[in-house]
């Protein structure tokens, strides 16, 4: 082929996301073939140039590229599983757990396909500019091989053969994003007992965070080595803080659910000798399933006992 804008792509599921993707394939200069349920929904990507496939199957053999954008993975399967994958090569967005990501490539490798599974780390108006990144896991080859035409969507990474984790990573980034807004949520609901807005709070609270992160590199090398020292402040000093940051909440009528959740397991590593250790040290209150509390009223009791594990429409 000429160049890398002459490479065939083609989009399966076109919501929102699906229909963003497929735009910026269009925009590209992909040659580029779509297909849904409901064919509706193509018909401005359609009139944008794109070519309607009356078939699954016919849209798997319009190129050597097929992106997937479901509901979830059981949609994957239902609309896949009839139609002949051999020689093909898909490439997952649909959003799901890491589990199901590796059952995926398992199902299709039976079925004779090459599969990377993906997250898109964007909304729908960002997909096609630098900002939207695009995780993908699964073989390096595979990846390398269509990293040209993938471009065209974002900042695309490939982070290991494993191929639950572009999907681990998704959720690493969930945790951080509700965090980070729950925190600066809390912070608000406070400042505005005083009558201070939202406004007024947010760029102090934006370069506290940006502070904060600025610590992740050197916290990081501590959690890797297994290695605590206080350096900056020692966890003892740390949840003497979080405990005014409960009678502060209380005293303001302020939901104070969320910062005793932090003491609470501040005060489990303390009682486990760490005090004198650093934050990252809670890594290992993470590390621990069945430790977190549901309620309010439980986080002021002792630890529980860990509780035993259990294993749409396009």
């Amino acid at each position: 082929m000429g160049n890398n804008t002459d490479i065939p792509v083609t989009v399966i599921g076109l919501g929102l996301m699906g229909r963003a993707l497929a735009g910026a394939f269009l925009e590209a200069g992909h040659p580029t073939t779509v297909w849904n349920r409901t064919t509706s929904k193509a018909d401005r990507l359609v009139a944008e140039g794109a070519r309607l496939a009356p078939t699954v199957g016919d849209a798997l053999q319009a190129g050597p590229l097929t992106v997937i954008c479901l509901t979830d993975y059981q949609a994957v399967r239902e609309v896949l599983d009839a139609t002949e994958l051999d020689g093909t090569t898909l490439v997952n967005l649909t959003s799901g757990s890491s589990a199901q990501a590796r059952e995926a490539a398992r199902w299709a490798e039976r079925h004779g396909a090459r599969y990377l599974d993906g997250a898109v780390m964007a909304v729908p108006p960002a997909i096609g500019t630098a900002e939207a990144v695009i995780l993908h896991s699964g073989p390096r080859p595979v990846f390398d091989e269509h990293e040209p035409a993938l471009a065209a969507l974002g900042t695309v990474t490939h982070l290991g053969g494993d191929p639950g984790l572009a999907s681990l990573y998704d959720a690493a980034g969930l945790a951080m994003m509700w965090s980070v807004l729950n925190a600066w949520l809390q912070g608000t609901a406070l400042l505005g007992t005083a009558g201070v807005d939202a406004a007024t709070f947010a760029p102090f609270a934006q370069q506290i965070a940006t502070v904060v992160a600025g610590w992740l590199p050197g916290y990081a090398e501590q959690i890797d080595r297994g290695a605590f020292p206080a350096e900056v402040s020692a966890l003892e000093t740390d949840a003497r803080a979080m405990a005014h940051l409960v009678e502060e909440s209380e005293a303001a009528g302020v939901d104070a659910g969320l910062p005793k959740l932090i003491k609470a397991m501040a005060d489990r590593s303390i009682a486990a000798g760490h005090g004198a250790e650093q934050y990252p040290v809670l890594i290992q209150e993470f590390r621990t399933p069945g430790q977190l509390r549901g309620t309010h009223e439980e986080v002021d009791e002792a630890p529980l006992e860990p509780a035993p594990r259990n294993a749409p429409e396009a």
